[in-house]
């Protein structure tokens, strides 16, 4: 009986050492709760620099995914298998993320560099007060083209694309409210409209742009335009501006039927771990001088004011980019449109898709 109990003592005494060693490695590489976060982000979208001087300056590891929707990054939330500290999801989502009981009240007291922000982008319909969500990139989506392959053609109405002098020219984002949108623009309907004979409309009038279409693709289409394999596309204003950097021959515009105003706003899930981890990394990437440094990488536009006075003029005063309020008046948010309504935008947009070459 004594033997038995020395040898229980000696394995409980060898597992607590064990226990010790892993809990002390895992500290020095940055792997616990404390000393570490979980940023889930769309690709490309953040100064990988700034991510090491986040590290550096707080002690605080960063382990850094990315999503290509907000349709898979909320599925993976939902799902639960891995800890997310902060996302990064856009508008419409962030008010479905709310209601489905999926994110934390943020402490504005552990985010002083919330008052960079440019008032006019808080306190948004799809989360009053910013409970929830702190602004982090807005945009719109318009057309991109090359003004030296197309010989002066320019696009002040979306129904420009249908022009046949584009056949197998144009190249699109791969995305539904995208698509569907600018197609219920063109028709002077609104990109949240739910009226299914709209929609019916939308998705006939789409069909009869595949054969100017080239290719529906992601991230793909920065290359394509910047190496001009395509003279047009529609894309976010972001990857236009990206785009127009790599190649003076591109201009980017927001047709006169108008578009969609988008915003990307920092959350913490409620699988988060860190919470003072999180509030600490949002806090920096509010920050005048890291926002600045971060706009200029990802080429979007700021919703921090304080950054602005950091930027050049030309990029702050490039309406493009930054619309005035008047523009601005003619763009719409995305709308939380309900799982039945969006499952079928969906379906329209598969089908549109897989009869697309």
């Amino acid at each position: 009986m004594k033997k038995l109990i020395q040898l229980f003592v000696t394995v409980f005494l060898v597992s607590f050492v064990l226990m010790f060693i892993v809990h002390r490695l895992n500290t020095s590489e940055g792997l616990t709760s404390g000393n570490t976060i979980t940023v889930f982000n769309w690709g490309d979208y953040i100064d990988p620099d700034l991510i090491k001087r986040f590290e550096k300056e707080t002690g605080i590891k960063v382990i850094y995914e990315t999503f290509d929707s907000n349709e898979a990054m909320l599925t993976k939330i939902e799902q639960g298998g891995v800890s997310y500290d902060v996302a990064v999801p856009s508008e419409y989502t962030i008010e479905k993320m709310i209601q489905e009981d999926l994110l934390i009240k943020l402490d504005h007291s552990k985010i002083p560099n919330l008052s960079n922000i440019d008032p006019r982008f808080m306190d948004m319909d799809f989360d009053p007060g910013n409970q929830y969500s702190v602004p982090y990139f807005w945009g719109t989506v318009g057309i991109v083209y090359n003004k030296k392959m197309l010989d002066g053609m320019t696009f002040e109405s979306w129904n420009d694309l249908w022009d046949k002098r584009l056949k197998n020219q144009i190249v699109l984002v791969d995305g539904a409210r995208e698509v569907m949108g600018f197609g219920l623009n063109s028709l002077n309907y609104s990109l949240n409209d739910t009226n299914k004979a709209h929609l019916l409309e939308a998705k006939k009038k789409l069909e009869k742009l595949q054969p100017n279409i080239k290719a529906i693709v992601g991230d793909e289409i920065k290359m394509l335009m910047v190496n001009e394999e395509a003279p047009v596309a529609v894309v976010w204003s972001g990857d236009a501006a990206e785009i127009m950097w790599e190649n003076e021959n591109l201009d980017y515009v927001v047709p006169k039927e108008g578009s969609n105003l988008w915003f990307d706003n920092f959350v913490i899930p409620k699988t988060a771990k860190n919470l003072e981890g999180a509030h600490k990394f949002i806090n920096f990437m509010l920050d005048a001088e890291v926002a600045a440094q971060n706009t200029e990488y990802v080429g979007y536009a700021t919703p921090n004011k304080a950054a602005m006075a950091l930027l050049p003029e030309e990029t702050v005063k490039d309406e493009r980019f930054y619309p005035s309020p008047e523009k601005a008046a003619r763009l719409e948010v995305y709308k939380n449109l309900g799982k039945r309504m969006l499952a079928y935008y969906n379906e329209l947009y598969l089908e549109f898709k897989m009869h697309t070459k």
